[in-house]
């Protein structure tokens, strides 16, 4: 069982790390500190501020009546219906709590990291978010969490099908886009990066495009980035370099307007992170929803902190990011991380 702190002793704490009294590494199961919300005077909670950089994840507990604190990185609730940024918890508060604790267990830094980036990345821009994102990425490419999990991969032999990844097509005004690798559940490689991003960039220099259509071939929208290639990449400068240069998530935000998603079977990373930069997702009743990098010693690396919180808000990414649990189609729309539902996969 998790331990709860009341508010008045959260606010104690935080304001003695803030006066220099306490380090933050004496703080209660460090780097999770959990306020029970519904424990004291409620103008309390507006005091539970963690500084932006401040590597500790905040837990808020208690009933959706409750005034959450607009600092805090997950809130959660037993109460049916929540508005946001609550999440609904029905298995319990303390299993859920579990599950956070065992997600920064095993990877504390990149559970850490990812509160940080996305603290940093709510007023920022969309460049400014991306930017961010990535170098916080390439410094956990290089971490021991990620290189431990890499040891455990089962890493599947490379893709040698020179067929497209991407497949265009127009129709009038109209460009399909298709994520075409059937076999290898759309994996995102960084072969069928590359290909959507020429792909939108023709969306954005043709101006006689006035719509984009962006779906998967196959029983996947997208099924994550492609396990063949990770570990693959030995300079992570040179690969933060090469995001910023090669980013699928910028060009989707460039002509994020005029795009439509249609999203079907297991949306995973970026499957679920690049759709968010759309103006209209439409998601298969049966479509699922995980981002699963930080139990990969990661943070989502393809737009999601810049994208997903723009969607569903902040509290809510980091919970989905920090459990890495499967969303339903059904809560993912309820939550707004899709527009609307359609009766199954095209």
């Amino acid at each position: 069982m998790v331990a709860l702190l009341s508010l008045a002793d959260a606010v104690e704490l935080l304001e003695g790390v803030r006066r220099g009294h306490l380090d933050l590494d004496r703080l209660p199961t460090y780097p999770m500190l959990v306020v029970d919300l519904d424990s004291g005077d409620q103008r309390l909670a507006e005091r539970v501020v963690p500084e932006t950089g401040w590597p500790i994840v905040i837990v808020g507990v208690g009933s959706a009546s409750s005034t959450p604190p607009a600092r805090a990185d997950v809130l959660l609730t037993e109460s049916s219906d929540p508005p946001a940024p609550w999440v609904l918890v029905t298995e319990g508060i303390d299993k859920a709590l579990l599950d956070l604790q065992h997600t920064l267990a095993g990877c504390p830094q990149a559970g850490a990291t990812l509160v940080q980036v996305l603290r940093s990345n709510e007023n920022a821009t969309v460049g400014t978010a991306l930017a961010i994102e990535s170098l916080a990425y390439a410094t956990l490419q290089g971490g021991d969490e990620h290189r431990a999990w890499l040891e455990g991969l089962n890493r599947p032999s490379p893709d040698l099908d020179d067929a497209p990844s991407v497949v265009l097509e127009r129709e009038g005004s109209l460009l399909h886009v298709t994520l075409d690798r059937p076999s290898r559940r759309n994996a995102y490689s960084s072969k069928m990066r590359d290909e959507l991003i020429e792909a939108l960039k023709l969306a954005a220099a043709d101006e006689s495009i006035s719509r984009v259509d962006l779906r998967g071939n196959g029983p996947n929208f997208c099924s994550g980035g492609d396990l063949a290639e990770f570990g693959t990449v030995t300079d992570t400068a040179s690969a933060h370099w090469i995001r910023m240069q090669r980013s699928a998530g910028w060009w989707l935000h460039h002509v994020g307007a005029k795009t439509a998603v249609r999203v079907h079977g297991g949306c995973v990373g970026a499957g679920v992170e690049l759709p968010g930069f759309a103006a209209s997702v439409e998601a298969a009743a049966g479509a699922t929803f995980a981002l699963p990098e930080v139990k990969m010693g990661l943070i989502p690396g393809a737009g999601g902190t810049a994208s997903v919180p723009r969607r569903i808000g902040r509290q809510r990414t980091a919970w989905l990011a920090l459990t890495g649990r499967t969303l339903d189609a059904e809560t993912a729309l309820g939550w707004g991380l899709v527009d609307r539902l359609s009766r199954g996969a095209d």
